[in-house]
């Protein structure tokens, strides 16, 4: 992975309980390499961010999902990097978004019992870190871990 200097972790729906623990683990993990990381996502992903981190020591920037992408569709924002989280097909819906809008290097985090058949829908080039675990953040943690 290239030098970052501002990242975007991009998350749906909080159905998966896996999703905030990474979320919080790998913002946590690129604060510590001096990456700016702003973390997106439905009013319920973010409100179970700021629950799980209520004096903001991992997730210092959070933003509206709807908004996040209209601001880098109209070209006020812009990524180095985004993590999209994937569960499901409104993920990768998210993901195709992000493709067509931003610059961004991109990264899938695809988890879930359906995880291999949804990184195999991603019909463009990015990485792609899959795990077929719906509760447990360890196995995507151990791949975070070799990809950061």
């Amino acid at each position: 992975m290239n030098r970052l200097n501002n990242t975007l972790l991009l998350l749906g729906c909080p159905e998966l309980p896996a999703q905030t623990g990474i979320a919080l683990y790998l913002a946590n993990k690129l604060a510590r390499k001096n990456v700016d990381v702003t973390i997106a996502g439905t009013r319920s992903a973010i409100n179970l961010i700021k629950v799980s981190d209520p004096e903001r020591n991992y997730a210092k920037k959070l933003i509206d999902l709807d908004r996040c992408i209209e601001n880098i569709a109209e070209k006020r924002t812009d990524f180095d990097s985004c993590f999209v989280f994937i569960h499901n097909d409104a993920g990768i819906a998210y993901l195709a978004t992000i493709h067509s809008i931003s610059k961004a290097d991109l990264s899938a985090i695809i988890f879930g019992s359906n995880a291999e058949t949804l990184a195999s829908t991603i019909e463009f080039e990015c990485r792609k870190i899959v795990a077929k675990t719906a509760h447990n953040p360890i196995p995507l943690k151990k791949k975070i871990d070799e990809v950061i």
